[in-house]
């Protein structure tokens, strides 16, 4: 994928999260949501979430025959390792804002063999389209607390439509570090406005996701933990670790060269852009690390 079709994904996927405020998923300029392109980014960049989320996944220890709900599941690659957690006798519902990826979802779903333990659902996370105490468990990553949209009421709703002494489980994620040998520069991209997405300035404190137990008390849930889970590549890259390190690389600070100095603008170009000689993915000592914090709870009876 080039680097100008990554940038327009990744600028999408950021109104994804911001088309919750809205009926339809329109981008800022007034286009339409590019599913294809969406699918794509996640798709590639899946090769590294897809280890660090199973394994939060497995932490949670869903019960075997489980029903859950994935809200804000998207073309539901994360389902597929909740179906597996819950057995051949549990189910999944995914539940997205889009239409166009609940098909994607649906493809996935079929492509791993799970296709008969899923349902879907085209709904908003503000509104469940659920009956009180419909699941055994609620799951959102990436989505409930991590977008625009004041997370305490989410959470509320997910507690609403999850059983007595069900669990709810939110993932995010929570840092990397990208640019070994370069902590300066990376240190200025992380203080841009990018770089402290889905974070502004301005947002209450209260309203980060790290800041997720405080949801979790005011919600009322009990036996509230927090959980922290890293990944990390290093060289030699596989190829396909090498493209989702660079769609990431994209992905994380996209529009940021307002906001540094020409020095440190020519820097990003040197070491962040795939086409050029100094990439700091093809450096035979490179290392990187990133984590996603899960942050659970259990509904009172």
């Amino acid at each position: 994928m080039s680097q100008e079709r990554t940038l327009n994904a990744i600028e999408q996927s950021n109104q994804e999260m911001e088309s919750f405020m809205g009926d339809e998923m329109k981008r800022s300029d007034g286009t339409e949501f590019d599913a294809e392109l969406y699918a794509q980014v996640g798709s590639t960049t899946n090769r590294l979430r897809e280890p660090v989320t199973r394994s939060a996944i497995q932490a949670l220890q869903l019960p075997q025959g489980s029903h859950g709900l994935d809200a804000g599941g998207g073309t539901g690659l994360q389902a597929i390792s909740l179906a597996k957690a819950v057995g051949s006798a549990g189910h999944v519902t995914i539940l997205d804002l889009s239409a166009e990826l609940l098909e994607y979802a649906k493809k996935n779903a079929k492509d791993a063999g799970l296709a008969e333990r899923f349902s879907f659902k085209e709904g908003d996370v503000r509104a469940l389209p659920f009956d009180d105490d419909s699941f055994d468990w609620a799951w959102s990553a990436d989505c409930v607390g991590y977008g625009p949209l004041e997370p305490l009421p989410l959470v509320k709703e997910l507690v609403r439509v999850v059983k007595p002494d069900g669990l709810i489980a939110l993932l995010a994620w929570s840092s990397d570090h990208f640019l070994p040998g370069y902590p300066l520069l990376e240190a200025r991209l992380n203080s841009t406005a990018s770089g402290i997405a889905p974070f502004v300035k301005g947002k209450n404190p209260e309203l980060h996701f790290l800041r997720a137990l405080g949801w979790f008390y005011e919600a009322g849930l009990r036996e509230i933990k927090a959980r922290t889970f890293v990944g990390d590549a290093h060289a030699p890259l596989s190829e396909d670790f090498r493209n989702a390190l660079a769609a990431l690389l994209q992905m994380r600070w996209p529009d940021v060269e307002a906001e540094l100095s020409p020095e440190d603008w020519a820097e990003y170009q040197r070491l962040c852009l795939p086409e050029s000689p100094d990439f700091i993915l093809d450096q035979p000592d490179y290392y990187a690390f990133y984590t996603y914090s899960m942050f659970s709870g259990i509904v009172a009876k």
